[in-house]
């Protein structure tokens, strides 16, 4: 990849941008000052993504480190999660239709920004170091993502999903906030999804960091047995009239038998993680391996086929561990005296804001969430310069694939350059989807040309 053509920040910006990074209240999400810095931490994230793509000097991950921001990104993290719990609702009980749907979408997506933001730069043990204050309450915000994941696996929970079946991406009638709903819905998996990444590399860094992260973790959320439960009924796998699917590169493909016995980077992050959670020493030293939780943990064994310890030979190990504790009363977890930290960033959220969502809710609905048509006019010319199309090309190894059907894409949509198509057919059962859109990106491509 030639790193120069779709570099989006150079150094100097970088810094500056991650400088100035600061910490809002709910009340401040959606408005001018929050939507700057959204659109500067997607660009932070785009640059990151493109430096660890490329193998190149990971200086967002310095910066954050060094300005001591990696905390007020957790805190964005977390306040977005309870924007989309609290507020988001009520904004749909209300019967809410704004003018567009774009500035609603921009907050929806922001928790997918922070969250592959720090992903990307908690790969490093210093990053987790960085991170130490407020790692409980990232630790506890991976769970109810990993507890997400679970629930849908267990409801069988995919209506939301279309398994890129064209019949089900016809035309449909629905409102913006309607429409709005089922993308969050498709967001928030793929949100849960890159937790589990981001908690297999907080585990990854469990030795160095205080004794109380990896006590909550093991004790206090039981993070293995959640883990387990990924294992026995994976979410990102789905069978449907006799297809196999998996969630793979953020879409869902089909494969045949032998494709489906790969094992996919997301699977490769759990069992990872409970590797390192079972068999590191001071984990099994700490972990309360009482007899409910053992006789989960043994259910691993009938996963750990010669198929899968081909493509992870680490898990032969596991294995061996697991044979031994299948004959064997768990041991009993050394008990030390340990000052434990607890999570506060949210609990402040809501203490702050209790009783208030709803008001908070009608205020945002007449002010930013509903922008008149001067106003996203003024907002289209950063809107374009933000979701730079070129630059996410960039990141692409793969060629494009058909927005509809999945296959591999040769035509784009003419208007705004940015959906791919395989035929004309999905395109013309898409467009009701893909308007809006579109729309907004010919608006403010328009109107960059326009300024100069």
């Amino acid at each position: 990849m030639n790193s120069e053509s779709t570099h989006v920040l150079l150094t100097v910006e970088a810094e500056a941008f991650v400088e100035h990074l600061v910490k809002f209240g709910i009340k401040d999400v959606g408005g001018r000052d929050w939507s700057r810095q959204h659109e500067n931490m997607e660009k932070l994230n785009m640059q990151a993504v493109l430096n660890a793509t490329a193998q190149e000097d990971e200086f967002i991950k310095d910066f954050l480190i060094s300005c001591g921001k990696v905390d007020v990104v957790v805190h964005d993290l977390i306040l977005t999660e309870v924007w989309k719990e609290k507020i988001f609702p009520e904004l749909v009980d209300m019967d809410f239709e704004p003018r567009t749907t774009f500035p609603i979408y921009m907050v929806l997506y922001h928790e997918a920004t922070a969250v592959n933001l720090l992903e990307t730069t908690m790969f490093y043990r210093e990053t987790c170091e960085a991170a130490e204050d407020c790692l409980p309450d990232l630790i506890d915000y991976c769970n109810r993502r990993l507890i997400q994941l679970a629930a849908r696996s267990e409801d069988g929970d995919d209506e939301d999903e279309d398994l890129n079946d064209p019949s089900l991406s016809q035309e449909t009638h629905s409102g913006n906030m309607e429409e709005l709903q089922k993308q969050e819905k498709k967001l928030n998996f793929e949100i849960c999804i890159k937790a589990v990444s981001l908690l297999r590399y907080i585990t990854d860094n469990l030795e160095s960091l205080p004794l109380s992260v990896m006590t909550r973790m093991l004790n206090t959320l039981d993070i293995p047995i959640l883990l387990v439960q990924l294992v026995e009924n994976p979410p990102w796998t789905k069978r449907k009239n006799g297809k196999i699917y998996k969630f793979i590169d953020s879409k869902w493909q089909e494969l045949d038998f032998q494709e489906s016995l790969k094992i996919t980077k997301i699977e490769g992050q759990v069992w990872l993680a409970l590797y390192t959670l079972l068999m590191s020493t001071t984990c099994q030293q700490k972990y309360d391996l009482n007899t409910n939780r053992k006789n989960s943990i043994l259910k691993l064994r009938s996963h750990l086929t010669e198929v899968m310890l081909d493509q992870l030979p680490i898990l032969v190990e596991m294995q061996r561990f697991l044979e031994h504790l299948s004959m064997m009363d768990p041991p009993a977890p050394a008990r030390e005296l340990i000052l434990e930290q607890v999570p506060e960033i949210r609990d402040k959220i809501l203490s702050d804001n209790k009783g208030k969502w709803r008001k908070i809710a009608k205020k945002q609905s007449q002010t930013c969430l509903n922008p008149s048509a001067s106003d996203v006019k003024a907002q289209a010319k950063r809107w374009a310069d933000t979701y730079n199309f070129d630059v996410l090309e960039g990141l692409l190894t793969d060629p494009p694939k058909c927005a509809v059907c999945g296959a591999e894409a040769t035509k784009r949509c003419s208007r705004c350059q940015n959906e791919w198509y395989c035929r004309r057919e999905c395109q013309v059962s898409h467009w009701k989807k893909h308007k809006t859109a579109c729309n907004l990106i010919v608006d403010a491509t328009e109107t960059v040309k326009a300024n100069g």
